[in-house]
């Protein structure tokens, strides 16, 4: 299993963490406003309306806080008597708890719209990306406060309509840090960094989490040194700017920075030690990331991981299975890491054991397990074992899993069982296809490519370069030499990507395998040097062995020497073409 996985999950933890708070204050804000203006409205309606109307209303609010939801609305129906706070106090408990339709019937009941109300829609419009329906509730808003402005302001950056988002900023009668945070946090998600930094600079006063957006948007695009400039100006750094700037520093390979700051690190928390583990890792360190490993005075389980990640990826598998038995507590990302480390590195058959063990500890497989059981599976009685535990497990149609069954059968040979396999799968995606085709083309079903391939363009997948190395291998096999030309020139000119060299072998084996032997030449002439491999060359060669094109042969083979000298396979092909041709001195200067 790889590290970056991992690291991209505790990359995500620290996404969340440093750069939302700025959002959740927000929210927060929202929220503790709401009950403040619903606790005023309240006690003046308890000058007309009776105390118990209050007192549900305060009750309701309190069981929605603490996801009683159920019991909350239940309270509301057994109301004998309610008023605008009631439904407001209903509406905000459904959105805090993410029920955004219950939220909407609920609204549309309402006799009297309130602020509160209307400001929780609008922010529940807007967390669920339905900013036009917030902004029609804006627009028909009595008053606005604040917490509606930004709320709104914010939905237009997260859906990318910057420009209207700031018109409506620009508009804001008052604004406080939230909303200025709201902006610059907005500017730097859509990637307008100069224009968040533009923004920033306009503050009358900075928050934490101003400076910990600007500072993360910064190293989200590689530019470590401004972000540093910034850091450095950052009148109180807190752990999230500390934290962002390690993991900038580790992203960007730059460890002697990143050491230097975590050593001077006022306060470290268990994020803080398990970026430089993860990082360290990442970056191949393993010993340095075990040192680090080793100092940590509270080890949470992804750090665990990511030692055990970093000695699989090293193949030390005695070393990570030690630290495996160690570990206080294990989760399914560590069982994974330890089936696919056996599985890619050995000894044969402990994957499979390995999976036996995560059973016995009451931890049930997924897909992502299967499929590294799968890739270990050497025989037809192993790949029907472990297919029939997915079967089992009722993850056989996950398309990770299935496209690793296509991929296994076909290594065995069963093509029909790869088919069947594929045929079953649910939900295919660019390697589902592409394991079809090659596992087709490889096996001598070239004919069947085709349509394969027509029904993936049909399904609105787009190929990719490994999809067109089995497509251009199969038209090579079954002799489509215009159809393989065709196929070869719309890599670039439909699907926007240059050929490699496997390509460019492809398409002239494609031609030399027709006689084609000028346009063969003429292709391994034009392309690109860097393209023109002993595999390209190779392919031409076998081409002039087929044809008895001798003279092609002594340009290729020479030059097929000079790219490896020091292999033998040149010289044989070379030999073996003068050998068909029958010039047998030719031969055997070649032999010697």
């Amino acid at each position: 299993m790889a590290i970056m996985p991992l690291f991209r999950h505790y990359r995500h933890i620290l996404k969340l963490s440093a750069v939302y708070p700025c959002v959740e204050q927000l929210h927060h804000s929202f929220y503790s406003h709401a009950k403040q203006n619903l606790g005023a409205v309240g006690k003046s309606n308890t000058r007309s309306t009776s105390c118990g109307v209050y007192n549900h209303n305060v009750k309701i609010s309190r069981l929605g806080s603490s996801g009683r939801v159920k019991e909350a609305r239940k309270l509301f129906d057994e109301m004998s008597q309610r008023d605008s706070v009631s439904y407001a106090s209903m509406i905000t408990v459904y959105l805090k708890n993410n029920d955004l339709p219950r939220a909407e019937t609920l609204f549309r009941e309402l006799p009297d719209r309130n602020i509160v109300a209307e400001s929780a829609m609008i922010d529940g419009y807007v967390k669920a990306g339905r900013v036009d329906e917030a902004r029609k509730i804006f627009d028909e808003m009595a008053e606005r406060n604040v917490y509606s402005w930004t709320s709104l302001i914010s939905g237009y950056f997260k859906t990318g309509q910057v420009d209207e988002g700031c018109r409506l900023f620009d508009r804001m009668p008052v604004k406080n840090v939230v909303s200025w945070t709201t902006v610059v946090l907005g500017y730097a998600q859509n990637g307008l960094i100069e224009q968040a930094r533009n923004v920033f600079n306009q503050m009358p006063e900075r928050n934490d989490f101003a400076w910990t957006a600007l500072i993360k948007s910064y190293v989200d695009h590689g530019q470590i040194d401004e972000a540093f400039n910034l850091f450095h100006e950052m009148p109180q750094r807190n752990q999230y700017s500390w934290n962002i700037m390690i993991l900038g520093c580790l992203n960007a390979k730059r460890i002697h920075a990143a050491i230097q700051l975590f050593n001077v690190m006022p306060q470290k928390n268990a994020v803080s030690w398990t970026t430089m583990v993860m990082g360290l890792a990442r970056n191949k360190m393993t010993k340095l990331a075990r040192e680090y490993f080793d100092q940590m005075p509270n080890k949470d389980i992804a750090a665990w991981n990511a030692m055990i990640t970093a000695y699989i990826d090293e193949g030390i598998m005695a070393e990570d299975t030690e630290l495996f038995d160690l570990m206080p507590q294990r989760n399914i990302v560590t069982w994974n890491a330890m089936i696919d480390g056996y599985a890619r590195n050995g000894p044969e058959g402990e994957a499979l054991k390995q999976l036996i063990l995560m059973l016995q500890s009451r931890f049930k497989p997924n897909e992502t397990t299967i499929t590294s059981v799968l890739i270990s599976c050497k025989g037809m009685l192993e790949l029907m074992q472990a297919h029939a535990l997915a079967i089992r497990l009722g993850v056989e149609h996950e398309t990770l899993l299935t496209n690793a069954l296509v991929t296994m059968y076909s290594r065995i040979g069963d093509v029909d069982s790869a088919s069947l396999a594929f045929e079953y799968q649910k939900f295919k995606d660019v390697v589902s296809w592409t394991a079809m085709i090659l596992a087709y083309s490889n096996h001598g079903y070239g004919y069947h490519v085709l349509p394969v391939f027509a029904r993936m363009l049909r399904s609105g997948i787009k190929p990719d370069e490994i999809t067109f190395v089995g497509i251009l291998s199969a038209c090579s096999h079954v002799g489509l030499v215009e159809k393989g030309q065709k196929l070869f020139y719309s890599m670039s000119h439909v699907y926007g990507f240059k050929p490699r060299a496997e390509h460019y072998s492809c398409l002239v084996d494609i031609l030399g395998r027709a006689g084609q032997m000028e346009e063969a030449m003429r292709i391994v002439n034009e392309m690109p040097p860097n393209e023109c491999d002993s595999a390209v060359l190779g392919a031409l060669l076998g081409a002039c062995k087929l044809h008895g094109d001798v003279r092609m042969a002594d340009e290729i083979g020479v030059r097929l020497i000079e790219l490896e000298p020091t292999s033998c396979g040149g010289y044989v092909l070379l030999a073996n073409v003068y050998a068909a041709g029958g010039e047998w001195g030719e031969f055997a200067q070649g032999r010697r």
